[in-house]
């Protein structure tokens, strides 16, 4: 018979540093990340790995909201143009292939929203808003491999599998904004239902 924690206390312990997280975002930035959403004409999400999931998930709520809305890599993602926005969900600030994404949206003229445990990074620099979800992370000696390199190694660490919380914090944060927009939009839930997927 193995020994480990129970199920329901590792729960309530990711609850716990939920509620931290909650507890330490800065209103200034939540508030520059809903204007930069609300401003946009269309917005585009990306992530690479579990945050490229959590960056889907936003997307279909944004779309659900009647933003136009788009993942960054599907097929039938139409081109960026100047003053578009990409929001990015990368931990470290530094994943290589989100970064270098950024970029060239930058080049394009596309405005930049970063959703990260690290401010000051190769894409919080050049980011017109910054949204810092404080996370327990290991610490990794090249951060911008640290997602290739935690796939290759299959590591798992801590009580949260790759010692991050980052990509569960950043799925409660984003149905949150979502939530907000709705309140300041005073979009009804029966909206949402209309825009909802019916051929599933």
């Amino acid at each position: 018979m193995y020994e480990c924690e129970t199920v329901q206390d590792m729960v309530r312990l990711m609850g716990s540093k939920i509620k931290e997280m909650a507890d330490s975002l800065s209103d200034e930035q939540v508030k520059r990340f809903i204007d930069e959403i609300l401003g946009a004409d269309r917005v585009y999400v990306m992530g690479a790995g579990r945050s490229g999931l959590v960056a889907k998930a936003f997307a279909m709520r944004l779309m659900h909201l009647g933003l136009k809305s788009y993942v960054i890599g599907e097929t039938i993602t139409p081109a960026m143009k100047k003053g578009d926005l990409v929001v990015a969900f990368s931990g470290s600030g530094e994943t290589k292939t989100i970064a270098e994404l950024c970029e060239t949206a930058k080049s394009i003229g596309g405005r930049i929203c970063l959703v990260s445990s690290k401010k000051d990074s190769r894409i919080g620099r050049i980011a017109d808003s910054v949204v810092v979800i404080e996370s327990h992370r290991d610490t990794v000696m090249d951060e911008s491999a640290e997602y290739e390199i935690r796939q290759m190694m299959g590591e798992h660490k801590s009580f949260a599998p790759l010692g991050t919380l980052f990509e569960t914090a950043s799925m409660v944060f984003s149905d949150s904004i979502i939530s907000a927009i709705m309140e300041i939009t005073e979009c009804e839930e029966c909206d949402l239902k209309g825009r909802h997927a019916n051929i599933e």
